[in-house]
């Protein structure tokens, strides 16, 4: 079930330099998940498949196991946030959305759209990320693939927070 987003008054197209800021910080997440993949991975050839320390890595089998696991592992990661709540790790650091352009989040479909046109985008040398600078929706390859935007959320209000307290 897709969930409605408030303050859909007070956003704002993203731009290529926040764009770039939250897939770093992604970026350095998706490294540490892929670390602990290929650790589980070495650790079940090594142990549950009882090959010495020599095979390991050598057969196609392990090679391409251990792309899939990455590839799911790196979809899983976006995926889950993306549908929850809009936001990754490094999108809540630049205070950014991905939502639909009604204001819900996006459907396990969309993300994957996005996943795999993230990809297309950078074997063709990041354009469709440059993408951003001109289109007049400030949208990416991603963005327009999967219909959905990525958004700025407003500075919290600190005068607000203090009075929830």
């Amino acid at each position: 079930m897709q969930r409605r987003f408030d303050q859909l008054d007070d956003v704002w197209p993203a731009g290529l330099g926040r764009r770039l800021g939250a897939m770093l910080y992604d970026g350095f997440l998706v490294a540490a998940i892929w670390l602990l993949v290929t650790a589980l991975h070495l650790v079940t050839v090594r142990l549950v498949l009882g090959l010495p320390p020599e095979e390991v890595g050598s057969g196609l089998a392990q090679v391409l196991s251990l792309r899939a696991l990455l590839l799911i592992s790196a979809f899983a990661f976006f995926a889950f946030f993306w549908v929850r709540g809009g936001m990754t790790l490094g999108m809540q650091a630049w205070r950014l959305r991905v939502q639909t352009p009604d204001g819900a989040s996006i459907t396990p479909v969309q993300a994957l759209v996005r996943f795999l046109m993230a990809w297309v985008s950078l074997a063709a040398l990041g354009l469709g990320y440059w993408w951003v600078l001109f289109d007049p929706q400030r949208r990416s390859w991603g963005d327009i693939a999967s219909r959905s935007q990525v958004v700025v959320l407003p500075k919290p209000d600190k005068t607000r927070r203090n009075i929830d307290r």
